[in-house]
C-alpha cells in the first residue's frame, strides 16, 4: 500500500496542475467534445459557455461564506479550545488518522458544507497535536469522509425527490428517505464506507523517512490585538461586546424557530448562519470579529475565481445535450440489474462536467428515470445511483475541495494521490451495494 500511495502521490506531484489550470482544460475538453459529439457549432459553444458562466454565482457566494465563516468561528478561543480538546484523542500518527476520518465521515453524513469544514480545521488541530503525522494524508482523510454526503441526511437529490412537488413528482411521484437515506442498500453503503476508510488511510501512512510533516508556518495563528486605547464612542462601539451579544440573540431565535418550524433542515444557508452567530458570540467584540473575517478572506481566492469557469462548463454540457449523451450511451449497454450500476458510473463521469447535485439531478434525471420505467426499476434506487455517482468522483475532482485545501494551505496535487485509492475503494463498495442489494 505504501509503495502504490508513494507512486500516485509521485505521478500526481508531476502531472496534476493547479485546479485553475485544470478548469481550463476541462472547460477545452468540454468545448471539444461538444462540437464532436452533439450538433453544436463552435459559436453556439461559445454562447451556452457564456450565458452558463454566471451561473453559480450564489452558489459561490455560499461557498465563500462556508470557507470565511468557518475560518471565523475556527479562529474563536472557546471554539479553538474544544478542537483542541478533542484533537487531544490522538495520540500517534495512525491514531490521528483514524480519528479525524471518522469526524470528517460523521459530519459530512449530517451535512456537507459543515463537515467540509469541520473536517478540514479539525484536522489541522490535530496536526498541532501530533506533529510526526503526514500532514498531507492527513488532509486527505478530512476530505475522504466526503464521499458519504450524498447518502446522508444533507444529501440532495434524496431530500428533493422527498418533497412534495418536486420537479419530477409527475413521473416518481414523492419518495420517502425510507427508500433512498435509509434503505437497506444504501445503509450498507455507508456502514461499509465507514468501517473500511478509516482502515484503508491508516494502511496509506508512509514510512516515516517519508513523512511530510505540516509547515509550521501554516499552524500559526495571526496575533489580533485589540486596541481598547481609544475612547471615543466610535472605539467603545467596535470594542463593545453588548452590541455582538444582541446581534447573536437575533441570530439564535431565528434559528430556534426555523429548526422548530422545519425540524431538522440544516441546508447550506443555515449551516452558514450558525457559523456566522457562533463566530461573533464567540469572538466578543465586532473588531475581534471583523478581524478574523479579514484574515479568512485570503483564503476564498480559488473559490472565487474558479467556480465561474465550472458554471461555463455545465452551461455547456447542459444546453448542448452533452450530459444526456454520456447518460444515453450507459443507458443502452444496460439491462434491468446492470442499470442501477451502469447510472452510478454515468453520473461519476458527468459530475467531473456539472459538479453539483442539483445541477447533475436536472440534467439526468429525465433520461434516466425513463430508462427506469422501460428496464422496470426502482426510481428511488435510480436516483441514489446518479447521487453516489455525484458523490464518488469528488475524490478526484478539485472542485469541492478547493475549500478543505484553502483550510489547509496544501494544493490539490499534495492529497489527490491519496484520494485515488478512496475513489477505488469506495467505487468498489458502492458498485456492491448496487448490484447486489
Amino acid at each position: 500500500m505504501r509503495t502504490l500511495t508513494k507512486w500516485s502521490n509521485t505521478i500526481m506531484e508531476r502531472y496534476l496542475p493547479d485546479p485553475y489550470i485544470f478548469v481550463a482544460i476541462l472547460t477545452l475538453v468540454v468545448f471539444a467534445l461538444g462540437l464532436g459529439l452533439t450538433d453544436s457549432g463552435p459559436l453556439d459553444m461559445v454562447v451556452y459557455w457564456g450565458d452558463g458562466f454566471w451561473g453559480l454565482l450564489s452558489f459561490t457566494m455560499q461557498m465563500v461564506i462556508v470557507l470565511v465563516a468557518g475560518h471565523v468561528l475556527a479562529s474563536s478561543p472557546l471554539f479553538k479550545k474544544g478542537l483542541s480538546n478533542l484533537a487531544g484523542l490522538a495520540k500517534t500518527p495512525g491514531s490521528a488518522i483514524i480519528l479525524v476520518t471518522v469526524v470528517s465521515l460523521l459530519a459530512c453524513w449530517i451535512n456537507w458544507g459543515f463537515g467540509l469544514v469541520i473536517g478540514a480545521l479539525f484536522a489541522k488541530e490535530i496536526a498541532k497535536k501530533v506533529k510526526t503525522v503526514d500532514y498531507r494524508l492527513l488532509i486527505a482523510s478530512a476530505y475522504s469522509g466526503f464521499i458519504v454526503w450524498h447518502g446522508g441526511l444533507g444529501g440532495s437529490i434524496p431530500l428533493s425527490i422527498a418533497t412534495a412537488d418536486h420537479p419530477f413528482a409527475e413521473i416518481m411521484g414523492v419518495v420517502p428517505t425510507s427508500e433512498t437515506i435509509f434503505s437497506l442498500y444504501n445503509l450498507f453503503i455507508v456502514g461499509v464506507i465507514f468501517i473500511s476508510l478509516p482502515i484503508l488511510n491508516r494502511f496509506m501512512m508512509p514510512k516515516p523517512e517519508d513523512t511530510v510533516a505540516v509547515d509550521p508556518a501554516l499552524l500559526e495563528d495571526e496575533l489580533i490585538i485589540e486596541d481598547i486605547s481609544e475612547k471615543t464612542p466610535a472605539a467603545r462601539l467596535e470594542n463593545s461586546w453588548i452590541l455582538s451579544m444582541l446581534i447573536g440573540l437575533l441570530g439564535v431565535v431565528y434559528l430556534i424557530r426555523h429548526f422548530a418550524v422545519n425540524g431538522f433542515d440544516l441546508n447550506l444557508n443555515i449551516v452558514n448562519l450558525i457559523f456566522f452567530i457562533l463566530g461573533i458570540i464567540f469572538h466578543g467584540t465586532p473588531k475581534l470579529f471583523l478581524a478574523a473575517v479579514t484574515n479568512a478572506v485570503k483564503t476564498a481566492g480559488g473559490i472565487i475565481i474558479q467556480f465561474p469557469f465550472y458554471a461555463g462548463i455545465m452551461g455547456m454540457m447542459v444546453t448542448s445535450g452533452l450530459a444526456g449523451v454520456i447518460s444515453e450511451g450507459f443507458v443502452n449497454i444496460s439491462t434491468a440489474a446492470t442499470f442501477p450500476l451502469f447510472t452510478f458510473y454515468a453520473a461519476g463521469i458527468v459530475n467531473f462536467f456539472v459538479p453539483s447535485g442539483g445541477g447533475q439531478w436536472a440534467v439526468q434525471a429525465p433520461i434516466m428515470l425513463d430508462a427506469a420505467q422501460t428496464l422496470g426499476v426502482d426510481y428511488s434506487k435510480t436516483a441514489m445511483a446518479i447521487a453516489w455517482g455525484d458523490a464518488w468522483t469528488n475524490m478526484i475532482q478539485p472542485f469541492w475541495a478547493l475549500p478543505a485545501l484553502a483550510i489547509a494551505g496544501l494544493r490539490a496535487k499534495d492529497i489527490m494521490g491519496y484520494c485515488v485509492f478512496v475513489l477505488v475503494l469506495s467505487g468498489i463498495i458502492i458498485s456492491a451495494g448496487l448490484y447486489f442489494f
